[in-house]
């Protein structure tokens, strides 16, 4: 068992911190929950990094940068429930069924059958 290393003042900030997390992506990883309790500090810097590179950006839209987030984990053989909740965060950001399938078309030369085989499959699973 890991001994926990927060104090208790710090309690409330990772539960704001995990409801943030929660709201701006509709889901959170136990993991990512686990380690916000153990240092909510460490994870408000990463969820930094991940609003810069997942937000909206200055010349491309968070829905763009989600496709990307998407043919990468598709290609890297990401386990399927993180690719559906990729694609679930594009559609709750504008994109339809179709775009998803048309990302999932493009990866196919680049990336190989396995990668629109993976991102096809979590198509299939996805909600919206």
């Amino acid at each position: 068992m890991i001994p926990p290393k927060r104090n208790d003042g710090d309690k409330g900030r990772a539960d704001q911190l995990i409801a943030r997390m929660k709201k701006a992506r509709g889901y959170i990883y136990p993991e990512w929950e686990f380690a916000a309790r153990q240092d909510p500090e460490f994870v408000e810097t990463y969820n930094r990094i991940y609003e810069l590179g997942l937000g909206e950006g200055k010349h491309v839209s968070a829905k763009v940068r989600e496709f990307v987030a998407i043919a990468l984990l598709a290609f890297r053989g990401a386990e399927k429930a993180g690719l559906v909740a990729h694609m679930e965060r594009a559609i709750r950001l504008g994109a339809t069924r179709e775009e998803l399938f048309e990302v999932l078309e493009t990866c196919l030369v680049p990336g190989g059958a396995p990668t629109f085989h993976r991102g096809l499959g979590a198509l299939l699973e996805v909600k919206g």
